[in-house]
């Protein structure tokens, strides 16, 4: 199992410096990976914002191992083209190292809505799985035409190419149990399940852990031979004997990483203080 960070992009995480002080820590402390949250606007969150794309490049500037991406980047939010360039940017300035973590994003009010953008959920999950299809064209450094329901390119070739080939790893979130998000998970690399009964920064049930990882499992190409990443998360207290009970019976399930959260209730979640605490007690200890 490997162990990320993860931290939301508004509050004290909306300045670059301080992203490049938690990414220093994280990888001196023994984490494999930082990821940030991609918001525009969160109503809940009255809170400054930063580019999650910025804040990755400090971060990679301030590390040489740890991987970087962002839970979850809306690509129904954004242009492919200009996504691709920033995605593969990043990649060759980390000497690959990039994740790239997708979904419909939210809140769909907040982040569509606001800026009179289509809040039909349908439409969006087309335009995820059309850009989705686009950014691994793009990211392969060879010619792209592409004429379909809500994107047009002609004969366009993007370079640099990606570090990574044929393209960084691409993990798909969705709340289980809703099935079509982790039918999209299963055609990529991995899956970052939120819970309806465990939000975010709570350990999700085993049981329930199970059934998505069998879901998952029925729902992939035999053909696939390459990793595929089950990414759950919540908050330890970085204490051996409570990690292992906690994190233990999700290993054992199927997962691949914990990513390590604060909860979004909290006060804390935002703030650096409680979470460079976290980060210096270092990756829970299971055996």
């Amino acid at each position: 199992m490997r162990f990320s960070i993860n931290i939301p992009n508004f509050g004290d995480f909306a300045d670059p410096r301080t992203v490049a002080t938690v990414a220093a820590a994280t990888e001196q402390a023994g984490w494999d990976g930082l990821f940030v949250w991609d918001h525009v606007v969160h109503r809940r969150h009255q809170r400054p914002f930063g580019d999650p794309w910025m804040l990755l490049t400090a971060a990679a500037l301030a590390t040489s191992r740890i991987r970087l991406g962002t839970l979850v980047t809306p690509v129904a939010r954004q242009r492919p083209q200009q996504l691709a360039r920033q995605v593969a940017t990043l990649d060759t300035l980390s000497g690959g190292r990039v994740i790239f973590g997708s979904g419909l994003g939210g809140p769909i009010e907040d982040e569509y809505g606001s800026f009179g953008d289509t809040t039909d959920p349908l439409v969006l999950a087309q335009r995820l799985d059309e850009g989705l299809d686009l950014l691994q064209r793009f990211w392969s450094g060879e010619p792209v035409s592409h004429d379909g329901q809500h994107y047009q390119v002609r004969d366009v070739t993007l370079l640099p190419a990606t570090v990574q080939h044929p393209r960084p790893p691409v993990w798909i979130a969705g709340f289980w149990p809703n099935r079509p998000p982790m039918r999209r998970a299963a055609r990529w690399d991995g899956a970052v399940p939120l819970f309806a009964s465990a939000r975010h920064g709570h350990v999700p049930p085993v049981d329930q852990v199970r059934d998505l990882i069998e879901y998952l499992h029925q729902h992939r190409d035999d053909e696939k031979d390459s990793p595929f990443e089950i990414v759950l998360g919540g908050a330890t207290a970085g204490e051996g004997a409570k990690a292992r009970d906690v994190i233990g019976p999700l290993l054992d399930a199927g997962a691949t990483w914990w990513d390590e959260r604060q909860l979004q209730g909290s006060d804390e979640l935002d703030q650096l203080t409680p979470v460079l605490r976290r980060i210096e007690q270092g990756p829970p200890a299971l055996y």
